[in-house]
């Protein structure tokens, strides 16, 4: 009885059926942006003034203090995405208590969020809803950063660890 009242609301509003991550994407906000600046290791800023913050990772500060690590991931930030043309994707919540959208970003394939863990640039920062499928894959590759030798990035250097 559900599909036939969702198929006739369908109907009456003359709207397409469509997948549920493409529902979820308009929703939260644009599929595709060119970021004008990089706030910070974690932050962007779109060159429709919209913010994004990166899910399911947290890097060290870098705006309003600076902690061990914060100018380097902003830097690596910087390189990855500032002027480019992205992708985000949405996951459960759009935005965070601060109003910026909540994604995953995507540069010619590449999810920058896992980039950045990956480089020891970010440490995981799971907040459910969001990531809940992932996490497990984002806390191995957080380990492997740390495990590799020399160690990634921030695990190689901040004593203590300024994330996480």
């Amino acid at each position: 009885m559900g599909w036939l009242l969702a198929g006739l609301v369908t109907l009456a509003l003359g709207c397409d059926t469509e997948p549920a991550a493409e529902i979820g994407e308009q929703l939260c906000g644009p599929s595709e942006a060119k970021v004008a600046r990089v706030v910070d290791g974690d932050t962007i800023e779109l060159e429709t003034g919209e913010r994004v913050r990166y899910l399911m990772i947290d890097t060290p500060e870098s705006t309003t203090e600076t902690e061990c690590w914060g100018a380097e991931a902003k830097a690596a930030n910087v390189a990855l995405v500032e002027g480019k043309t992205v992708t985000l994707t949405y996951d459960v919540e759009c935005e965070d208590a601060y109003g910026r959208l909540l994604a995953y970003v995507e540069l010619s394939g590449q999810e920058i969020n896992r980039v950045m863990i990956e480089r020891g640039h970010a440490c995981v920062l799971h907040i459910s809803p969001n990531g809940d499928a992932i996490a497990d894959e984002y806390e191995a590759l957080e380990y492997q950063a740390q495990m590799q030798l020399p160690p990634a990035g921030l695990w190689a250097t901040c004593d203590p660890i300024p994330c996480g």
